[in-house]
């Protein structure tokens, strides 16, 4: 019968990415409401012989959609964090998706926090000897304090053990 190694069971794991408000599917139906004024005032600019305001207002309508591709291509961002005993591995991916993985020992990594008075954590990261490593820098205030909390006390717990 196979031995487990409980030293390698994961403390603590989590999947940081950024959070969007608009779902896919709401970004498809702003684009058919925003579609439909277009038309509707473009056709009436069109009536009063404006022909160019047509072309601009659909410039603005391929404008809206283009910086909503981009924001949707930004947020395939996602860093993988998973504590054990013996290993601290961080697995950054970013929109590309060529994966960037880091391994710390966790007791000699360090998790420092950078904290403002008003907005709050500022900057999270890993550090040990000559390398940093950032961690959910495009996570909202909130999300900062929950995962800090979290990941502070599963490193504690992890060097405890």
């Amino acid at each position: 019968m196979a031995e487990t190694n409980t030293t390698d069971a994961p403390v603590f794991q989590a999947l940081l990415t950024p959070y969007r408000s608009l779902s896919p599917r709401g970004f498809m139906t702003l684009m058919g409401i925003l579609l439909l004024i277009w038309l509707t005032v473009g056709a009436l600019f069109l009536r009063i012989g404006a022909w160019p305001v047509f072309g601009f207002f659909g410039l603005d309508l391929l404008a809206i959609y283009v910086a909503f591709r981009l924001n949707y291509r930004a947020a395939r961002v996602r860093e993988e964090v998973r504590l054990s005993r013996t290993s601290l591995d961080i697995r950054k991916i970013p929109p590309s998706g060529r994966a960037e993985e880091h391994h710390f020992n966790p007791f000699w990594a360090r998790f420092r926090i950078d904290r403002h008075d008003e907005i709050g954590i500022t900057d999270m990261a890993v550090e040990m000897r000559d390398e940093r490593v950032a961690l959910g820098s495009f996570l909202n205030p909130d999300d900062r304090e929950s995962f800090a909390t979290a990941f502070g006390q599963a490193l504690a717990t992890a060097r405890r053990r």
